[in-house]
């Protein structure tokens, strides 16, 4: 290919990409209105699911906090004592 056809078909390309852009620019622009309202439709059903996996994180993270205050209590030394004198008990040491 020569130099000459080379350089028109570069041109092409980039006449093409542009025609393309601005194809593509016009239809976002202004979207269909079905278009439109399944969008916004999707956007809130995701809004719902949002929300249902923030209140989901927030009770895990509420039985988290209750868990370790529980663990804690549990390993206080008075605690602590008083569940080895029992396991002690209970096996007969």
């Amino acid at each position: 290919m020569s130099d000459r056809e080379g350089l028109i078909t570069r041109i092409r390309q980039v006449r093409r990409l542009a025609a393309v852009r601005d194809r593509s620019k016009t239809d976002a622009d202004e979207p269909p209105p079905d278009r439109l309202q399944a969008l916004e439709a999707r956007l809130a059903h995701l809004e719902q699911q949002l929300e249902g996996l923030q209140d989901s994180v927030h009770r895990e993270s509420e039985r988290h906090a209750r868990l370790i205050a529980e663990l804690e209590s549990r390993v206080q030394p008075g605690a602590m004592g008083a569940a080895l004198a029992e396991d002690a008990r209970n096996r007969g040491l």
